[in-house]
Order: C-alpha cells, then sequence, then structure tokens
C-alpha cells in the first residue's frame, strides 16, 4: 500500500486511517476467499522527507507506526544517484530495523547508469553481510535499475507520493506446476496455463477494485509476475522441468522462461509491476538445488533475466565476494535493464564464512537449501576512482 508520509518535528504526521484500511482489507479478502499473507506499506523515497541525519528516526518512527496499524514490513523506497548522501544513514536504518526494506536506485530519471550509486549500493551489501545475522539484511535491501512507483514486490516498493493507492503482488506458481503436468507441447502448456491464471487474476483483481472503492484508495494493479515458494511443489524451476527441460539452467530454459513470460503479458487485468517469471536462488527449492552446479551460474541468471523478471534476486555468493565484484554483478544487472529498457534489481546476499559451492541453508522460514554461486573475475577498483576525479573536476 503506498502512502504519502509527512515529517514535522521529529514525528510522522497523519496516517491514523491507515489501520482501519488495513483492517478491511484484511477483512475483505478473506470474505473473498483468498488467502492473504502479508500487507506492506511503502512511502515516497525517504530523502524526499527528512535530512540525512533523520533517516533512523524516520525508520524507526515508520517501523511502529506501520506495526500498530496492521502492516506486517514498511518500505521507505530507493536514495537516487543525485541522493548519495543519505546512504550511510540508510545502511544504519537497515541495520537497526528488521521489519524495513529500502533500495538503492542506480540510474537518474533519464535512464543514466550512476557508478557512484553502483558503487554505494556494493558498499552497502558489503556491509549488511557483515553487520546482520548470516548477512540476512541483504533480504531487504536491492540496487534498482529503471523501477518505477507502484511495484508491489518489496525491496523494489515504493510510492508516487499521490493519494493513497495499493496494487497487488500474488504467488500463482502452484497454477504453473499444474498446467505444466501432462502437457504434451509448449504450446498447450502456454493455453493451459493462461487459462488457469487469467480466472485467478480476474477474480483477484474485482476483489481489489472493490476494496479499492471502500477504503478510498487507487488501485494500481496486479503484479502478476510468478513468484516460487519454497515447498518443492511451488517451484517455478521444477514446473520447468517437469515441462521437460532437464536440469533446470540446461538448453531450452531460456525459451520456456520467455514462454512464461508472454502468457503474463497476455492476461487482461490492470497491471503493473515487473509481470515476469521471478527466479530468486532462496526461495525456489528446484532452483536452490541446481545453484552451485554447472547448470545454474550468475551468467544463466543474467541471461534469463532478459526474458524473465525482477533480475538476480536473493542469489546467495561467498561472504569473501568483494565490494568491487559485487558492484561488477550490479553493473551487469543494471546494463543488461538499460539496454533492454526493463525494470531489473540485484538482491545478492554474500553469506559470512561461506565459499562457493559449499551448501547454506537459513533458519528463515521463506527460504529453502541452496549452494553458494561463484563469482568469477572481477573489474578494477580504478573504474571508480576515475569517476571520483571527472565529479571533482567539475564541481
Amino acid at each position: 500500500m503506498g502512502w504519502t508520509s509527512t515529517w514535522n518535528g521529529g514525528r510522522i504526521v497523519g496516517g491514523e486511517e491507515l489501520g482501519r484500511v488495513v483492517e478491511r482489507v484484511r477483512a475483505g479478502c478473506a470474505e473473498s476467499g483468498l488467502e492473504l499473507q502479508s500487507v506492506r506499506l511503502a512511502t515516497q523515497p525517504f530523502p524526499t522527507i527528512v535530512a540525512p541525519g533523520e533517516t533512523e528516526a524516520l525508520a524507526s518512527a515508520l517501523c511502529r507506526l506501520a506495526e500498530a496499524w496492521g502492516f506486517d514490513y514498511v518500505s521507505m523506497g530507493p536514495v537516487r544517484p543525485r541522493e548519495l548522501a543519505w546512504c550511510p544513514s540508510l545502511l544504519e536504518a537497515l541495520v537497526a530495523e528488521e521489519r524495513l526494506f529500502a533500495a538503492l536506485a542506480v540510474t537518474d530519471e533519464k535512464g543514466t547508469l550512476s557508478l557512484p550509486a553502483v558503487r554505494w549500493a556494493a558498499e552497502i551489501i558489503a556491509a549488511l553481510s557483515r553487520r546482520t545475522p548470516a548477512g540476512l539484511g541483504n533480504l531487504r535491501f536491492a540496487a534498482l535499475t529503471l523501477c518505477p512507483p507502484g511495484i508491489p514486490f518489496f525491496p523494489a516498493a515504493y510510492h508516487d507520493g499521490g493519494p493513497l493507492a495499493f496494487s497487488v503482488a500474488w504467488e500463482a506458481a502452484d497454477e504453473v506446476g499444474e498446467a505444466f503436468a501432462g502437457a504434451q507441447s509448449l504450446a498447450e502448456a502456454e493455453r493451459r496455463l493462461r487459462e488457469r491464471l487469467t480466472a485467478r487474476a480476474r477474480q483477484l483483481a474485482a476483489v481489489a477494485e472493490r476494496l479499492a472503492g471502500e477504503v478510498g484508495a487507487r488501485f494500481l494493479g496486479i503484479d502478476v509476475s510468478l513468484a516460487p515458494h519454497p515447498e518443492i511443489t511451488r517451484s517455478i524451476a521444477g514446473a520447468i522441468e517437469r515441462l521437460g527441460v532437464q536440469p533446470f539452467g540446461g538448453v531450452g530454459t531460456l525459451t520456456v522462461i520467455a514462454s512464461l513470460t508472454r502468457v503474463l503479458r497476455d492476461i487482461p487485468v490492470p497491471r503493473t509491476g515487473f509481470c515476469g517469471v521471478m527466479l530468486p536462488v532462496l526461495e525456489d527449492a528446484v532452483l536452490g538445488l541446481r545453484a552451485g552446479y554447472e547448470s545454474v551460474s550468475l551468467p544463466l541468471l543474467l541471461a534469463a533475466a532478459a526474458v524473465c523478471g525482477v533480475g538476480l534476486d536473493v542469489v546467495p555468493l561467498p561472504g569473501e565476494t568483494t565490494v568491487e565484484q559485487l558492484a561488477a554483478i550490479v553493473l551487469d544487472t543494471a546494463t543488461l535493464a538499460t539496454r533492454l529498457g526493463k525494470p531489473l534489481t540485484a538482491r545478492l546476499m554474500p553469506v559470512p564464512g561461506k565459499r562457493a559451492g559449499e551448501p547454506v541453508e537459513f533458519d528463515f522460514p521463506y527460504f529453502a537449501p541452496a549452494r553458494i554461486l561463484p563469482v568469477v573475475g572481477t573489474i578494477p577498483s580504478s573504474w571508480f576512482a576515475l569517476i571520483d576525479e571527472q565529479n571533482t573536476q567539475g564541481e
């Protein structure tokens, strides 16, 4: 749910109506037979609300109020390239508040890539790996490229600064498995999936539009992205393997992912967000099993991002991954996004003490066991030194 936050005299002003809105949304979903996993609050980008020195106070106040209002999590939106002075305080807020999500946009409003922003994103990822238990703080941070407001998936979510609005994310991976089971061809699998998802999306859109009218909010649409679940029966990678691609990541993988994306773009409901296939390594049981072996690698996941959804998502990396290597991964993702003109994110998870190929398992109910993916190569730190020099000369 997107809400415009106001900060005055060291406190958040307004928002008292949000508790009633959340209560009505939860009740309305239950009445309609819809299982609601969470309700989340997103504000406009926080550098438009407070000065850098007030970031932690804002984060603390938002998290306390969001909990009181009935929200499960809160996103303060991204720092943008012209706002890098807020990065140190953003890091401290993420370390302090376990309910808080936020991001760093590495392109400006014109889509121009910012190397200083890329470096800051890498620095924050590395610091969260060191300073939060098992590096789990990186679950709540991502580097964004070309991501508009209104995306319901965290950490990419932020509000446009207008009146109250909401968008919907669904978890429809089970539909993929059921549609693909027994399909004799890719065309048949597409047809069956399109029918199932269209029926489900229309029901969800009808409920969302009715609730929007009841609570006086704008309905922005559904992000029809296919998001997996750690249960093996709700694995996107597993569904693709059942269609005949063996193993996931082998030849034919990109074709099936592109086919899934084509189905999603055909669903006739109001849409927002990524509207693609999500491949979060730590949230998909089969993808986690394949990770670290020959068929699933960082290059494969980047190639998949060209034809699917969110980008690189909860990718487990060696704890010794350097800032320069993290920056290179963010750069590759951002370059792909700007080249294709599509929103992508990089949510990277260096795991302290873990090396490439080692198994990793988190004490977190929404993560599946996986293996650490290797990071091959690096970029020279002089890339960023050159940018700093140019910026200094231009001042």
